[in-house]
């Protein structure tokens, strides 16, 4: 039998950081972590028909943060107000900041990547975990992700070295 403390309270900071990479707003992403287990507890009594409920939470999240987004539509306006720091921010960065630039490239992908990115990378779902939870087919989920990483990779390679 599910437990809301020991098996979905667990999950709010996961559920936290994948709202965060998905609004990149900290205080949204704590609203939507809070939201997400406000909608699991109202469905408590539905948690046994649920499969894997790990990856419907994840699901949950994500599609509140993505209607968030796309709510306020930000997505334009933000991407270049964010690249145009970024860019800013590179050109300035010491060698200890390397961890800090490869979030900042990941902040930049498109919305999908960096869903798949934060779910494997950070919080190592499963490729059929996060198949589940985003909606998309488990080859999907790996062409994204390796198209993240890829765009990840070139542009940490196209940096001067001395800038790294």
């Amino acid at each position: 039998m599910t437990d809301f403390h020991t098996d979905i309270m667990p999950l709010r900071d996961p559920l936290y950081r994948l709202a965060l990479r998905i609004t990149l707003d900290r205080h949204e992403a704590e609203d939507l972590a809070q939201e997400t287990l406000v909608r699991l507890w109202e469905r408590r009594d539905h948690w046994d028909e649920i499969e894997n409920l790990r990856a419907f939470a994840f699901s949950v999240c994500q599609r509140m943060a993505i209607d968030h987004v796309r709510q306020r539509q930000l997505h334009a306006e933000r991407e270049q107000d964010i690249a145009e720091h970024q860019r800013q921010a590179m050109r300035t960065e010491e060698p200890d900041e390397r961890v800090e630039m490869v979030k900042r490239l990941i902040d930049r992908l498109p919305e999908v990547q960096r869903t798949v990115v934060q779910l494997r990378d950070m919080e190592g779902l499963r490729y059929d975990e996060i198949a589940q939870a985003t909606g998309l087919t488990e080859t999907q989920v790996r062409v994204y992700l390796h198209r993240a990483r890829t765009r990840i990779r070139e542009a940490v390679a196209a940096r001067p070295q001395e800038d790294l």
